[in-house]
């Protein structure tokens, strides 16, 4: 799937998976940094379009990597808790699931900045875990580039990518090693063709 289905922001209306607007905007959003090289070529790629997005951060990542985190931050994008190990939800019990969300929350205060941005990792959260992170806004997405998909050609992802994605989409991509080769290849080209269209990148 690369355009979310219909049925599921019915099933989960408190979700935000799409922002409502007639205005040529797409919210671009990166999961799983920040790390080295990786959401460095992201935020020098957004740097050449004047492009903002928002960053979906591991907390671990940060904890690592603060200076990228801090670059994040100093080029005035987004950012977001991304639970502090990569959780799937629907694995983990709740509590260690609130836990390691705050561990994240806690890494990237360190820094002087708050966010009340949350993405489950994988998509995959509970409504009785939803129910405990009042205090966010949880965000979800309505393009998938699938550029983790080692297995999907890099100009499937392009392709399949231009295609959905249309006005307020959330669309996602990852900073992370696994999806490099195919974001390195579909970000700048996305980036050029919306920005012809006359569309403007900003963060959540």
């Amino acid at each position: 799937m690369f355009k979310t289905p219909s049925i599921l922001p019915l099933i989960y209306p408190s979700l935000t998976w799409k922002i409502k607007t007639s205005e040529k905007v797409i919210y671009l959003t990166f999961d799983d940094g920040p790390i080295p090289e990786v959401t460095e070529f992201v935020l020098e790629q957004l740097a050449l379009y004047k492009a903002k997005a928002t960053f979906f951060c591991i907390g671990d990542n940060v904890r690592k990597h603060p200076d990228i985190f801090q670059k994040i931050i100093s080029d005035d994008h987004s950012f977001g808790n991304h639970t502090f190990n990569h959780l799937n939800g629907w694995k983990t019990d709740n509590k260690t699931y609130i836990k390691n969300v705050a561990l994240c929350q806690v890494e990237i205060e360190k820094h002087g900045v708050k966010t009340n941005l949350f993405r489950p990792p994988y998509g995959r959260i509970k409504f009785s875990q939803t129910s405990k992170l009042v205090d966010y806004k949880i965000i979800m997405w309505d393009v998938l580039t699938k550029d983790y998909n080692q297995s999907v050609g890099k100009e499937i992802v392009l392709n399949k990518t231009l295609k959905h994605s249309e006005a307020g989409s959330i669309v996602l991509m990852h900073d992370s090693l696994k999806a490099y080769e195919n974001m390195r290849f579909s970000l700048p080209k996305f980036l050029e063709v919306f920005s012809d269209k006359g569309y403007r990148f900003e963060k959540l």
